[in-house]
């Protein structure tokens, strides 16, 4: 579990929503419009360019890989997919939390949270750039027009609005809630949600106005942790490290639906090649619950065979393998996600965090370990 830094913030100190714009950021050309259309479009399925084979051809003959951040070690593993050995690990600043791939697919930038830098890696390479000064970045989204990156300045209860290439400060939000760290957006882009783990709640922000719009409070004592929309758009889930399970909040009305129970620490989402499944990592008791779509019920759980503390990645570009870190267990897990086998339980550094599965289908990155659209 992250340090807990927030005890001002445990005794009630909360800061008021309102924003503030950097006199010195300049606003870029936009994307091109072609890239904005598609992303403004609302498809039946939000993730029906992330079929397998669907790689965009930016990323096409990359090879694949997984990209480990060591939060304890402050480096980066670098793990052949196909192989499942080790073929790089390099130094980046402090306390690195994810790696993200950037809206256009061309970089993966490290999130260091304590020495306030991301750290670009270049995919073809695998090999580190250097490094460019951003404040508390623990996690990193992309508006869906690829104009700006969105910072979770977690330690720092802000959201940052950047240049999505020169990370130049476009706007920061002050936000009402503690602890801001995970993601996801409507299926027209237009606002995303944020979860808020230290004060239980989900924030709602319009993308174009870049403002808090609303707040809902999920449970006494909730850990709200990654965000995922569904398939058809309509509903947001909400992992719950505190209360074992994922609500549910409609989209359209930004109420809480409902609640469902998965396991102890329920904390990373992931969806199915074939958009039919939701993927819950329980860290807490080395499980991965799965959900279906369709009735919303979980219709498997997985068990790591001798424990585990199953946290935060992805799913292989085939759709046949389910990477994730074991945060507290110095290990990676390959899953079968046809079975629900451990494939290969990979040693590797002691604190790995948010591995980067990649490349993945898509046309482009919302961020995080990949969230493609």
């Amino acid at each position: 579990m992250k340090r807990r830094w927030l005890i001002l913030a445990a005794a009630g100190v909360l800061a008021t929503a309102c924003s503030s714009e950097s006199p010195t950021a300049k606003r870029e050309p936009q994307a091109p419009k072609s890239a904005v259309a598609k992303a403004a479009n609302s498809p039946v399925d939000l993730y029906e360019h992330d079929r397998p084979g669907l790689l965009d051809p930016a990323v096409r003959d990359l090879p694949p890989r997984v990209y480990i951040p060591d939060s304890e070690s402050d480096d980066v593993i670098v793990l052949d997919q196909k192989t499942f050995k080790q073929i790089g690990r390099f130094k980046v600043g402090r306390k690195p939390q994810h790696v993200v791939p950037s809206w256009d697919l061309k970089t993966l930038w490290v999130n260091d949270n304590d020495s306030n830098d991301l750290v670009p890696i270049d995919p073809r390479t695998g090999k580190p750039g250097k490094p460019v000064k951003v404040d508390d970045p623990y996690n990193m989204y992309f508006t869906p027009d690829g104009r700006f990156a969105i910072v979770m300045a977690e330690r720092l209860q802000r959201i940052d609005f950047r240049d999505a290439h020169t990370m130049q400060v476009h706007k920061r939000v002050n936000v009402p809630c503690t602890g801001p760290n995970h993601a996801d957006f409507s299926a027209s882009g237009d606002f995303f949600l944020t979860a808020c783990e230290f004060s239980g709640d989900v924030l709602r922000l319009d993308t174009r106005r870049e403002k808090v719009t609303g707040v809902v409070k999920l449970a006494n004592g909730a850990m709200p942790q990654d965000v995922k929309t569904s398939p058809d758009g309509r509903t947001f889930y909400i992992a719950d490290m505190a209360t074992n399970g994922v609500w549910t909040i409609d989209a359209a009305t930004f109420r809480k639906t409902g609640f469902i129970p998965t396991g102890k620490g329920a904390h990373g989402l992931y969806v199915s090649r074939d958009s039919s499944t939701l993927y819950v990592t329980n860290r807490g008791e080395g499980t991965i619950s799965l959900i279906s779509f369709k009735t919303g019920h979980v219709t498997e759980r997985w068990r790591l065979p001798g424990g585990g503390s199953p946290d935060m990645g992805g799913v292989s570009a085939d759709g046949k393998v389910l990477w994730l870190s074991g945060r507290y267990n110095s290990q990676v897990y390959a899953i079968s996600t046809s079975t629900g086998r451990l494939i290969r339980r990979l040693k590797v550094g002691s604190g790995p965090h948010g591995l980067c599965v990649f490349p993945q289908p898509g046309r482009y990155s919302l961020g995080h370990t990949g969230v493609f659209r």
